[in-house]
């Protein structure tokens, strides 16, 4: 899943040996730069929560290998109270070090649900800047990376 954009991410279908069961329609995402895991609205169109480490993200799908890896809307609210969805924090300012850095646009997510990188722009432009200790966004809450 290396370089993928949080928008590409979203395009994909949530499969089930093959079968759509669902879409995406946000991210969550962790004070420490991770993706907890995906907003899904189901067929029977409600929302579920899908953790990213119980999904294979390839190419054309987002594939789970059990329904019940898809959490009911109790779940959701527990992860988005403890993360902050992608939608919320776009438009937010980034900050590197003390500095503007322009007005989150997009997360590109790696290996993990690791977020590699923050799309920033203002004006109609946009340009990437590494994710790392120095760069904040959102609210501004960072936690300390894991050693």
């Amino acid at each position: 899943m290396r370089g993928l954009s949080g928008d590409s991410l979203l395009q994909l279908p949530v499969r089930l040996h093959g079968i759509a069961i669902g879409r995406p329609v946000d991210l969550i995402v962790d004070p420490d730069g991770r993706i907890l895991g995906v907003d899904v609205l189901c067929r029977d169109e409600q929302h579920r929560f899908l953790p990213l480490a119980a999904a294979e993200v390839l190419e054309d799908e987002i594939r789970v290998d059990s329904a019940l890896t898809l959490l009911e809307h109790r779940e959701l609210a527990f992860y988005r109270e403890r993360g902050r969805a992608l939608a919320g924090l776009r438009g937010s300012p980034v900050l590197r070090g003390d500095k503007p850095a322009g007005l989150l646009r997009d997360v590109v997510v790696g290996d993990g649900g690791a977020i590699e990188a923050l799309l920033v722009g203002e004006n109609g432009t946009s340009r990437r800047i590494p994710f790392g200790a120095d760069v904040r966004f959102g609210d501004g809450r960072r936690r300390a990376p894991a050693a």
